[in-house]
């Protein structure tokens, strides 16, 4: 779809339109009731993790999203992918081509200390991965996870992943467990989009969050990973807060963590403020109302996919030099989307990604870069989808979002952008380039999303 016959069939959003639009509702904190008045809440708050290897940051964030969701890699950005990982020593011969996340000296930061009920989030810069250490088995152990709403597994590295698999993670080590129970007959499998895997047994443990402890939560121990994991010492593995639809465990699928942990959070639901380059936070079984501006809206999911499955119904971009008179217009564009806080980049319809690149200067979609790419000097206009009523705007700052060309932001002259298009996706991904504009509720019992803008605080 070119972007200007969308904009030659353009209306502005009409009465009649809202009308045939998902319904929502405009809500204050006080609208969402407590179930549990006796039950528990907690923050989880994010810092920021200096160990990072910057090469290559844009095309390896997109490649991740391919492979998280099982989408054959496209040939260009494979070639690209190879020579990043030859440029950082990575020998291509001993391991498959999904393997960039970190340098062989890096530490993973994080804190245990934290004090009860909190627990520390540690941001890969360029906030590609969000780390919150969790407590597992008794007497516990401390292994630093990404907690993912676009996936169901709570899987882990462990002691029976193979040391060749190992990268420098923190393992859980089952033997050391006294309430480590095998679930016999189960297993996990997970296939990503290079053709690689990552598989293994079924255990039942404590795992505690924040001080809220789950008694017999299933964990999925790492028989084997997929090397883009094992090339990752910061992460242990995967806290996934979708819905149990899509758990990989099998013959029978396992409640998440969040299902087993609602009757002991005094609100079932948690929020995401994730902030750019700064602390951030999740909290659990409350709202915290300065973190975001105005009423929230509320928008339903559609839980039968296993994603915060919803739909996107427009959009509008800033326009540069002539076209300045029409920079109001919205442009109905109706697509499935889905809020995925383990998703770096923006990935939304082509139209959209055209139409916005189409106003920078000298953007364009690289073979090279395997992304659209622009000069790193250019003001990046704001980019507004809508979501049924919500109006939500992605200011231009936050889609420049990394370097291309170079790996230092301060001498780099071409970057990468955090918008990208989800062509060969089933539908749109709204990851942390939206979610650091927007405040997001994730209301697991009435199955719904509340938006807000960020406050900024």
């Amino acid at each position: 779809m070119k972007f200007w016959a969308a904009v030659a069939a353009v209306s502005l959003l009409t009465a009649s339109e809202a009308a045939a639009a998902p319904q929502v509702l405009q809500a204050n904190p006080s609208d969402v009731k407590s179930r549990n008045i006796e039950g528990r809440s907690f923050k989880l708050a994010q810092i920021k993790n200096v160990h990072f290897n910057q090469h290559g940051k844009g095309p390896r964030a997109l490649a991740a999203v391919y492979e998280k969701y099982d989408i054959e890699l496209p040939e260009t950005l494979l070639m690209v992918l190879r020579q990043i990982l030859l440029d950082i020593g990575f020998d291509l011969r001993a391991r498959s081509l999904m393997s960039a996340r970190a340098p062989d000296n890096a530490t993973a930061p994080y804190n245990n200390n934290t004090g009860q009920g909190e627990v520390t989030a540690t941001p890969i810069p360029f906030d590609v991965e969000y780390l919150t250490p969790v407590d597992i088995g008794n007497p516990p152990q401390t292994l630093p996870l990404c907690f993912d709403t676009g996936s169901s597994d709570l899987w882990v590295f462990s002691s029976n992943t193979p040391v060749s698999q190992q990268g420098g993670q923190k393992l859980f080590h089952i033997d050391n467990s006294t309430s480590a129970q095998k679930l016999q007959n189960h297993t996990w499998s997970i296939r990503y989009g290079d053709g690689s895997g990552s598989s293994g047994e079924v255990y039942l443990d404590t795992v505690d969050v924040g001080g809220i402890k789950v008694e017999n939560q299933a964990v999925e121990t790492a028989n084997q990973v997929s090397s883009s994991f094992t090339r990752d010492e910061h992460s242990s593995g995967i806290l996934g807060l979708g819905f149990q639809s899509i758990n990989m465990v099998r013959p029978n699928k396992q409640k998440t963590f969040i299902d087993n942990a609602l009757k002991s959070l005094a609100m079932p639901l948690f929020t995401a403020n994730i902030r750019k380059a700064a602390e951030g936070n999740y909290n659990f079984g409350f709202i915290d109302e300065t973190e975001y501006l105005g009423n929230l809206t509320m928008i339903p999911v559609d839980a039968a996919s296993g994603y915060w499955k919803f739909k996107g119904t427009a959009f509008s971009t800033g326009f540069n030099g002539t076209n300045s008179a029409i920079s109001d217009i919205v442009v109905p564009l109706e697509h499935p989307a889905i809020a995925d806080t383990g998703t770096t980049l923006l990935m939304i319809p082509e139209a959209i990604v055209q139409a916005y690149y189409r106003q920078v200067a000298n953007a364009y979609d690289s073979k090279i870069y395997g992304g659209w790419v622009f000069p790193c000097n250019s003001t990046l206009p704001d980019l507004t989808l809508y979501i049924s009523s919500y109006k939500a705007v992605i200011p231009g700052e936050l889609i420049n979002f990394a370097p291309a060309d170079l790996d230092d932001p301060a001498t780099a002259t071409i970057c990468y952008g955090g918008v990208q298009s989800s062509r060969g996706f089933p539908f749109a991904i709204y990851g942390n380039v939206f979610f650091k504009a927007h405040w997001t509720m994730f209301h697991v019992e009435e199955k719904k999303l509340g938006f807000a803008p960020r406050s900024g605080e």
